[in-house]
């Protein structure tokens, strides 16, 4: 990200969250891998269940609800639990809730599929994405941060891992080996965001910036290492049968214009602009093979995948759409 860009989107996160502080104190052991903690009451409240044929997504006022998939029109079914950030997999849920204080934090919460607390790691920063695998074993998280050294536009993103089988946690993935064009790369700006998960739990796709530019990663949990595959290519969201990206695209440096969703066919490595025009600055969903859902204009729109079709209004008032399989 530019400096330019950084800048506009903390303040576009600060303004959401209602104004966090605006230092943080660097966090020494953000590297080290921390156990999840189980047995806490959830901050975000309790209530409702996950059902397969459901669109869950965030309410504009800050509470997780659904509506089914075949018709999103109907009046949403509330859940009772308040998230910044949500995502569901595999009857597991994440749920990202803002801790402001001299100190912002967040807690990543994680839910069974009653919605019941079954986990909670504290982080530091500010909710930006959320995303469970399919399985519903790995979770995964992007907060913003300040006081990186490094960082030229005053805040950092730190993105983190949680196998759910086991509780380990790796609160931030920045030092995980990268290959950038062949070469094994080193550079203290280097920044993670936007991850998502192949069905194996295995394979991951993700965001990486460093020296102005950003990269689409793959990487590998097992072997604990990662790979760019091209430029300019920000908040993957991999299809279910995994052959296919959708990504935001760089395409203006006018801020209402500067986003563009693309399909990246992963054999190929071909790009197909989306049908959708607006500038979408968001991580999408699948909803199924052929079609996705995002945040735009504090609603949840879908379009088709393939570049088809004309982006249609799903829920008004929304954000953080994902579909209950």
């Amino acid at each position: 990200m530019t400096p330019v860009r950084r800048l506009l989107v903390l303040l576009a996160a600060l303004a959401v969250l209602g104004g966090a502080a605006a230092g943080y104190a660097a966090w020494a052991a953000r590297r080290d891998p921390v156990p999840a903690q189980a047995g806490q009451t959830a901050q975000a409240g309790q209530g409702g269940a996950l059902r397969p044929g459901q669109l869950m997504f965030r309410t504009s006022a800050g509470r997780v609800a659904g509506v089914p998939l075949a018709d999103t029109s109907a009046a949403p079914t509330g859940s009772g639990l308040a998230c910044d950030r949500f995502s569901t997999g595999g009857g597991t849920s994440i749920c990202l809730v803002a801790r402001p204080g001299p100190v912002a934090t967040t807690h990543a919460v994680i839910l069974d599929r009653s919605m019941r607390e079954t986990r909670r790691i504290k982080l530091a920063g500010i909710p930006n994405r959320a995303r469970m695998s399919q399985s519903g074993r790995m979770a995964s998280w992007t907060v913003f941060v300040t006081g990186d050294s490094y960082s030229e536009g005053g805040f950092s993103t730190w993105t983190g891992i949680l196998d759910t089988r086991t509780g380990y946690a790796v609160t931030n993935i920045e030092d995980i080996p990268l290959t950038l064009n062949g070469r094994r790369y080193h550079a203290a700006d280097v920044n993670y965001w936007g991850v998502t998960f192949a069905a194996d739990d295995n394979r991951f796709y993700a965001t990486v910036a460093t020296k102005g530019k950003t990269y689409l990663v793959e990487g590998d949990y097992g072997r604990w290492q990662a790979r760019t595959l091209r430029e300019n290519a920000e908040c993957p969201s991999l299809s279910p049968d995994g052959t296919r990206l959708v990504f935001k695209k760089r395409v203006s440096a006018d801020p209402d214009r500067m986003w563009r969703l693309h399909l990246l066919d992963l054999a190929t490595m071909r790009e197909t602009p989306l049908a959708e025009p607006a500038s979408v600055d968001d991580q999408v969903v699948w909803l199924d093979e052929r079609t996705v859902a995002y945040a735009r204009g504090g609603d949840v729109w879908s379009v088709p995948a393939d570049g088809s079709g004309a982006p249609a209004p799903l829920v008004r008032g929304a954000s953080s759409p994902v579909a209950v399989r």
